[in-house]
């Protein structure tokens, strides 16, 4: 059984210090492929590095390269400059985390969804994917990707965590999803657990979100207290459970569904 971890944020602090076990972690977890989260330019960067660094092979570690919202009132022409520079290398595989965020409000409204319109832009431009972000935003992200939605190959709502309305319009506009640990959250995440079986084999996508959101149904829970890639499969059982499905069919076609989203090449088995 394959699984790959669409979002990971390896280059956090907490998990960079002990990457290679990590990865290795991972890899007897059956987490074969990893695509690594780029939130700012500096770390899109150091994302593209560490699959240079950490995938001689060139089969296991991909990466994404945008602006997160919260970043986005860094955004100016050369932030667009350097960014098209990430997104020509191979290991790059999408445009992004990029998106709104009307929870936090880290920089204004105006700018966010300026420096998202730009990274949908390129994005249409190079065509490749995206990886988005959104809180508390759905309304006006769904306006804005539908002028780009045409232009665009792909585009994933990561981290999901609306409700069936938004989700539904997403689905509309032939995105794909993915699910965190956020789903194994007793307090906040079971609105979540109806909607697994209305999202299609072939949208639904697996994500750590590592170090972040550390899945609450996990036994026993690491000393740490931080979450990583091995522990996605505990989101593969809650969303299987919900979903009505083995784990192996889950993680057949959300597998299946990462790779061709993202353009990675199979692994033997």
């Amino acid at each position: 059984m394959q699984l790959i971890d669409i979002g990971v944020n390896l280059t956090h602090p907490s998990l960079a210090r002990e990457r290679d076990a990590v990865l290795a972690r991972a890899r007897a977890a059956g987490v074969c492929q990893l695509v690594l989260t780029g939130t700012s330019l500096e770390e899109s960067e150091q994302a593209l590095n560490f699959c240079r660094e950490l995938d001689e092979s060139g089969l296991q570690l991909f990466s994404t390269a945008g602006v997160h919202p919260h970043d986005a009132s860094q955004w100016n022409a050369d932030s667009a400059r350097h960014l098209r520079a990430l997104l020509i290398e191979a290991p790059v595989r999408a445009v992004g985390e990029c998106g709104l965020d009307f929870n936090r409000d880290f920089s204004p409204r105006p700018q966010q969804e300026k420096a998202l319109e730009e990274q949908l832009a390129l994005a249409a431009e190079l065509q490749m994917p995206v990886f988005l972000h959104e809180r508390e935003a759905g309304e006006r992200l769904i306006t804005i990707l539908r002028q780009f939605r045409d232009r665009l190959p792909a585009a994933v709502v990561h981290c999901f965590t609306g409700e069936k309305a938004t989700l539904y319009s997403y689905l509309d506009l032939d995105l794909h999803v993915g699910i965190t640990g956020w789903i194994c959250d007793e307090r906040r995440g079971t609105h979540l657990h109806p909607l697994m079986r209305d999202i299609p084999a072939g949208r639904l996508m697996l994500e750590s979100d590592a170090p972040y959101l550390l899945p609450r149904s996990l036994r026993p829970k690491p000393k740490s207290g931080h979450n990583e890639p091995a522990f996605l499969t505990e989101v593969l059982r809650e969303v299987a459970l919900h979903r009505g499905e083995s784990q192996e069919a889950l993680a057949a076609h959300s597998t299946a569904a990462a790779r061709a989203f993202f353009g990675l090449p199979q692994i033997e088995a």
